[in-house]
C-alpha cells in the first residue's frame, strides 16, 4: 500500500525530530512547538500516534509515556520518496530525464559522482 505524503503538521514534527536527533517524549515535542504557536498537548500525541503507525517513527517506553525517533533520516526519507514518485511514471526515462534536467550544475555533477562510484568508476 503506497504512503500518502505528509501534512503540514506532520512534517513540522518529522524536521523537528530530525534536527532533535535522539528520542522525544510527546511533552519534549509539545514544548518545542508551543513555543512557536499554541498547540494541544493531544493534538502533539495523535500526530506522533499516527506517524509511529504509518511507520514514519520508532517508539520505546519512556516513563509512562513513549519516545519517539523517527525511522529514516531526513536524506533517506527524501530519497524514498523520489523513488516513489518514479515508480508512478508511466515513461521512466523521459521522468528521470526532466528531474535531472531540473537539477542545478552542481547538483548534476554530484549525481554523476555517485553514479560513477555506484559503477566502480572513477569519481569526477
Amino acid at each position: 500500500m503506497a504512503r500518502l505524503a505528509m501534512g503540514e503538521l506532520e512534517a513540522e514534527i518529522m524536521n523537528l525530530l530530525w534536527d532533535r536527533g535522539g528520542w522525544c517524549t510527546p511533552r519534549q515535542v509539545h514544548q518545542i512547538l508551543e513555543a512557536e504557536r499554541t498547540i494541544s498537548y493531544s493534538t502533539v500525541m495523535t500526530i506522533l500516534v499516527r506517524l509511529w503507525r504509518k511507520g514514519r517513527l520508532d517508539r520505546q517506553p519512556a516513563g509512562r509515556a513513549f519516545a519517539y525517533h523517527p525511522i529514516q533520516s531526513r536524506d533517506e526519507y527524501a530519497a524514498s520518496r523520489m523513488a516513489g514518485l518514479l515508480k508512478t511514471s508511466k515513461n521512466r526515462p523521459a521522468a528521470l530525464s526532466h528531474f535531472v534536467a531540473g537539477l542545478t550544475s552542481a547538483d548534476q555533477k554530484q549525481l554523476q559522482r555517485v553514479l560513477d562510484t555506484r559503477k566502480g568508476g572513477k569519481a569526477r
